[in-house]
């Protein structure tokens, strides 16, 4: 959600900053600040909006070597300049991610403290208490000792002191965060992306973790005792993070799963994966998409392995009646490996000894850590907040983990190009304008509607929505009407005549249908008004209806003239629950 930057070193900040928080304009935000010194007096400059435009008011050749920056997606309060990011009381000025629950009840104590608050947040009551406990103490990193047992709730702190002003202050707890180091300076973020342009090297914050960093050195406590965290290397090609000439960051990461795929396939062959045939149950949690890949997982599991699998949304996964044991697995599945609710369901999963395997694309991720074995998909970065790529390898590997290492697969490619090729403009005059959009399919094909109208809605603002194809008559039927667009997928041939059946049933009444249907099914003309054919590859038939689904979402979105790479009110990274 939420992104974080700070830097200290030889270089002006400014520009750091700027170009920082940029890379992290993925994650989704709604508004955009940064705080620096200058001459030792803080300077804040922040409001609404993007960042092309607080860049504006800002001169990178500002003779400041330090600074924060943040951008914000409201949680608590409104879209408003007094609610963005840095914020500041007293003499502390910081930036947060996280939510601190118990927020109400401190800002209680700091009223009757005669403390003054200008914004609906909890950062500000977090700047405010820090404050308060500072004119306590004197001393930053007591401050940050003593909130590890008053702050509820999660967070990641980057703090200035005016009585400090060479040096940065870090804390965090459930929210992500890292320290890049380079000979000159150091550099604080919460995602990898924004100092792989400044360093190559740093280090991952664990929970309680206080850092005190500045241009020439970093210490790192945890428990009043140094600790040595170790120092990665981020080998990744920075050549990555560009759109390499596509109009968008979603197109490119789409044409990026052709040698994705084909790579996973190849390194399949060569090297075992996990074997989950030994678990008499498995769970598969996730949110969002890794949810529906998960729905993928378990419809091969179930049919290749004969083991049982429920799969639960992370957060209803937290708070239901559970009858786990040492016996199962239990496979989270998060692109950034720092999903919250997925987390928590990972530590609920572990106090009942289940074995947890992670699913992740994010080296060294939270969830990969915590894991007991991980399988990193190796996606590379995703900027696109709506994931393509990353959902796309997470049900492959689910498919994989299916096939138990005893099959080998053909070759995707030339089937991945066949989707590409389509031409998708005569399908999308038929929905881009249009208030709502339906998907249908029955089990395997149900389970890829989810996703395929869940890029729909995200990219596009259609209110799309997906049903069980034998579930319309039991009352969604009602809400078509004529030419209301409905997308079915049959690619399961052992229920394509059920699914034809229903197709027949919103054709009575009037919808507008746009088949997309596995080449080897046998569908009459009159079932459909447009169809989108695709090649049948066995199993991994399913991914190639999801790339054509994605396609179809993007160029509706493009049409519409919507914000693709950032959709309103998303986050790429959900790491509060």
């Amino acid at each position: 959600m939420c992104g974080i930057i700070g830097y200290v070193g030889k270089n002006k900040c400014i520009s750091i900053l700027i170009n920082g928080i940029k890379s992290l304009e993925y994650r989704g935000y709604d508004s955009v600040g940064i705080a620096y010194y200058l001459n030792n007096k803080i300077n804040i400059v922040k409001d609404t909006g993007r960042i092309k435009d607080l860049e504006k008011e800002l001169d990178i050749n500002t003779n400041s070597y330090i600074g924060i920056g943040h951008t914000r997606w409201a949680t608590h309060g409104g879209v408003t300049k007094y609610n963005a990011h840095p914020h500041r009381i007293g003499k502390i000025t910081l930036v947060h991610n996280g939510i601190i629950e118990n927020y109400l009840e401190l800002k209680k104590e700091l009223i009757n403290n005669n403390y003054k608050f200008i914004s609906d947040t909890d950062t500000e009551v977090a700047c405010a208490y820090i404050d308060f406990l500072y004119n306590k103490y004197n001393d930053i990193y007591t401050c940050l000792e003593k909130i590890k047992n008053i702050f509820i709730g999660s967070y990641a702190l980057c703090i200035l002191c005016d009585d400090d002003t060479d040096t940065l202050y870090i804390t965090k707890k459930g929210s992500p965060m890292i320290v890049g180091i380079s000979n000159d300076g150091n550099i604080i973020a919460s995602d990898i992306s924004a100092i792989v342009n400044y360093t190559k090297e740093y280090i991952i914050l664990e929970d309680h973790d206080i850092g005190i960093i500045n241009k020439n050195k970093y210490i790192i406590y945890n428990n009043d005792n140094t600790v040595n965290r170790e120092i990665l290397t981020f080998d990744k090609n920075i050549d990555t993070i560009s759109k390499d000439g596509y109009d968008h960051y979603m197109l490119k990461e789409i044409y990026e799963q052709d040698n994705l795929i084909t790579n996973t396939i190849r390194h399949y062959i060569d090297n075992k994966l996990p074997d989950i045939s030994k678990y008499k149950h498995i769970y598969i949690v996730g949110c969002g998409s890794a949810y529906h890949a998960g729905l993928v997982g378990k419809y091969y599991i179930e049919n290749f392995l004969n083991i049982p699998v429920t799969v639960e949304i992370a957060s209803e996964f937290r708070y239901k009646k559970l009858f786990i044991n040492d016996n199962d697995l239990v496979i989270a599945i998060s692109q950034s490996g720092e999903t919250a609710d997925t987390i928590e369901a990972i530590k609920i999963a572990k106090k009942y000894k289940a074995k947890v395997l992670g699913i992740v694309n994010t080296y060294k991720s939270t969830i990969a850590r915590i894991s007991d074995e991980v399988i990193y998909i190796n996606a590379g970065i995703e900027v696109s907040v709506a994931t393509t790529k990353a959902y796309s390898l997470q049900a492959l590997y689910l498919i994989l983990l299916s096939l138990n290492n005893k099959i080998n697969l053909d070759n995707i490619s030339n089937d991945i190009k066949k989707i590409y090729d389509i031409d998708y403009s005569k399908y999308i005059n038929k929905i881009y304008d249009k208030e709502h959009v339906f998907f249908i399919g029955r089990g395997i094909d149900y389970y890829l509607s989810l996703e395929g109208s869940l890029k729909l809605k995200e990219i596009s603002y259609i209110h799309a929505e997906s049903y069980a194809a034998g579930e319309l008559k039991h009352g969604t039927i009602s809400l078509i009407e004529e030419s209301t667009p409905v997308i079915a997928i049959i690619t399961d041939k052992n229920l394509a005549s059920k699914t034809i059946s229903n197709i027949k049933e919103v054709l009575a009444r009037g919808a507008y249908v746009i088949l997309i249907c596995n080449e080897n099914i046998n569908v009459d003309s009159d079932i459909y008004n447009e169809l989108i054919t695709i090649p049948d590859n066995n199993c991994l038939t399913p991914i190639l209806a999801i790339i054509s689904m994605q396609l179809l979402s993007y160029y509706v979105a493009k049409k519409r003239g919507c914000d693709i790479d950032k959709p309103k009110n998303l986050a790429k990274s959900v790491t509060v629950e």
